[in-house]
């Protein structure tokens, strides 16, 4: 399987468009580099790091890897200058920004020759990130885990409105778990996909092992969007979900809600593995995951899915002849 005229694959100098989102408390340098290693594009999660955590996680990712890896840096983080400037000292090539305006800290970095991709949810943003000169844009559906668009634009909506819309080569996320989710999403007009969840319950991910079992066991339904007034972020379903969903439908306001969020609530969660106070963010396609596996064999699973699908579809079109 050859992916050599793919405008993603060249801009990464990557073997396949598979691109890991960098998840907070996920995406420590063992998902990256094992990610690298296999052909994608891994990516140090920053949002969860403190600056003098990334700055070991790059060390480590260079004795870790040979091939191309970048970070992932959301711009509502409180020390993004601080991470930026690791970055650019460390000589980091990749940066994916989200979170924020694409015209703030694209000059900067690509000014140090780094490649810089934005995470978008809406068409307006992608014309911004045209505008201010990234390489690439990441459009993301509202299927995503984590923090989420406002407009809850489904992933096979979002990609034909920004290609359609913007040159730029296009990467989706959101709802991507499969060989057969990544061809569909590239028959919409992307060029390659980033993969969250699937990478988040992944062996080498650095949630905890509880949270992955737990999340790996989810049925259809149990990851709902939530906390729309301050940020919108899908969440897996149990006792903290049940109080937000309380305090909201009881018109809770933004203040009260931040409240009842505090600090710490992700990494409870996630990190830390609290099934019951804990923030356990993923995606809708949790539901399709049913076991914990490593980073090797979720490429095998992806890249069979992916031409399986191709040659059903073919087989399809041959009947149709």
């Amino acid at each position: 399987m050859s992916f050599k005229n793919n405008r993603i694959t060249r801009l990464f100098d990557i073997k396949y468009p598979v691109i890991q989102g960098g998840m907070v408390w996920c995406s420590g340098w063992r998902l990256a580099s094992a990610v690298s290693n296999c052909g994608g594009l891994g990516l140090l999660g920053a949002g969860s790091m403190h600056p003098e955590t990334l700055l070991q996680h790059i060390q480590k990712m260079k004795q870790a890897t040979d091939k191309p890896w970048g970070v992932n840096v959301p711009l509502l983080n409180p020390g993004v200058d601080e991470l930026m400037q690791i970055i650019i000292s460390e000589g980091v090539k990749i940066v994916f920004t989200a979170a924020g305006s694409p015209a703030k800290y694209t000059p900067l970095l690509k000014s140090h020759g780094i490649t810089v991709v934005h995470v978008i949810a809406n068409s307006r943003f992608a014309a911004k990130c045209e505008a201010a000169g990234v390489d690439a844009i990441v459009a993301e559906g509202f299927e995503a885990g984590g923090h989420n668009g406002r407009e809850e634009t489904t992933t096979m909506n979002l990609i034909p409105i920004i290609r359609r819309s913007n040159t730029l080569p296009l990467i989706a996320a959101g709802g991507i778990g499969s060989g057969e989710q990544m061809l569909a999403a590239m028959a919409l007009g992307a060029e390659g996909v980033q993969i969250g969840s699937l990478f988040a319950l992944s062996k080498e991910s650095s949630a905890h092992a509880v949270f992955k079992l737990y999340a790996a066991g989810a049925r259809e339904g149990e990851t709902m969007l939530s906390l729309k007034k301050i940020t919108p972020t899908r969440l897996l379903k149990n006792a903290f979900f049940d109080l937000v969903k309380t305090a909201e439908d009881s018109g809770a306001t933004q203040e009260s809600l931040s409240l009842l969020l505090g600090r710490g609530r992700a990494k409870k969660g996630i990190f830390d593995g609290d099934l019951e106070n804990g923030e356990l963010e993923i995606g809708q396609v949790a539901t399709l995951i049913k076991e914990v596996k490593p980073v090797s064999d979720i490429f095998d699973d992806l890249l069979n899915g992916y031409m399986q699908a191709w040659q059903r579809l073919s087989l399809l079109q041959k009947g149709n002849e």
